[in-house]
């Protein structure tokens, strides 16, 4: 038997009206009343109609995210905050992966627009961004995620990267390095290429990248082979996120290379791993939970309320931590 939001509104002794408000617009409700609908819509196994009123609407209670690889947790803690604030104010998530192909997040973002999400929460695979311009002429509201601003009527949030890639390379070269090492994933990826910037400009010189088809640990497995076999290693290894470090780190002590008295080595996310590798992982720290949450409040409020919603383009420092890998 399908329960109707009358029924609820009189379980709970509240208008339908206030029913309708907790199930739309729950930021609305008085917390206290809030709590006695959402029990009784519990108590009574009230199912909204989702379909219907996405149709009423133009639009449902949805918005989507799109990142480029959801195996890493760097990208996982986005989510999380991603998640909370969405739920938070009565959102659901829709998630979509890239894998870092521009062909998979086009086709992601077009069943996003299907679903009529309300917003979009994108990290982009490229640099080519033509294509969400096309989700804001459907009004769909988009905010860039771990990517600096775009255009001044859209929100972005990212980590200063440049500054990142710079204060990696400025410790090892406190630390005597005057050959680094710089090993990446592909270098069409906006992150890769600024953290390069700033190792750069911490060592004009000395600064050897090594470019793979992936941000993974394997492939950090097999870029350490590569330094092993070339004969002659570098003082230092900065990588691009932790789980390249951290397959660097592996491949380096199965050669034999003992970190950091041969080879100091750098990540960059500071992922929960870091801390708990064979040698734990100095790295540069990114606020990914804040990321999220941050992202998420700017496109609800730009959701909700187009009118008086002001734009932000939201800079985020990043933070050296350091440990037992660089000497």
């Amino acid at each position: 038997m399908t329960v109707s939001i009358k029924e609820v509104a009189e379980h709970a002794g509240v208008s339908p009206g206030t029913v309708s408000n907790v199930l739309n617009r729950p930021d609305k409700v008085a917390a206290a009343t809030r709590s006695r609908v959402e029990a009784a819509i519990r108590e009574l196994g009230f199912v909204r109609h989702g379909s219907a009123s996405t149709l009423r609407a133009g639009h449902s209670r949805t918005i989507g995210l799109s990142v480029i690889d959801i195996g890493n947790p760097f990208f996982t803690d986005v989510a999380a905050g991603v998640e909370d604030v969405a739920s938070e104010l009565g959102y659901a998530v829709i998630l979509g992966n890239s894998a870092g192909s521009r062909v998979k997040e086009e086709r992601n973002l077009l069943v996003l627009a299907e679903q009529r999400v309300r917003g979009v929460l994108i990290t982009p695979s490229d640099e080519d961004l033509a294509r969400l311009d096309r989700l804001r002429e459907r009004g769909i509201h988009v905010v860039l995620v771990d990517h600096p601003p775009h255009r001044p009527d859209q929100c972005s949030v990212a980590v200063n990267d440049l500054a990142g890639g710079r204060a990696a390379v400025e410790h090892l070269v406190r630390r005597g390095s005057e050959r680094v090492a710089y090993v990446t994933g592909p270098l069409t990826i906006r992150q890769c290429q600024d953290r390069l910037a700033g190792a750069r400009q911490a060592l004009p010189a000395g600064i050897e990248v090594v470019e793979m088809g992936a941000m993974n640990a394997r492939a950090g497995e097999q870029a350490a082979a590569k330094l092993v076999a070339s004969g002659e290693l570098p003082d230092a290894v900065f990588c691009a996120n932790d789980l390249l470090a951290l397959g660097m780190l592996r491949g380096l002590l199965q050669a034999g290379v003992r970190v950091p008295e041969q080879v100091s080595l750098v990540g960059y996310d500071d992922i929960d791993f870091a801390s708990a590798s064979a040698v734990s992982l100095t790295s540069i720290r990114q606020p990914t939970y804040q990321l999220g949450k941050v992202a998420t409040e700017l496109l609800l409020d730009e959701c909700d309320n187009p009118v008086t919603h002001a734009h932000q383009q939201i800079m985020f420092q990043p933070e050296l931590i350091v440990r037992e890998s660089t000497r």
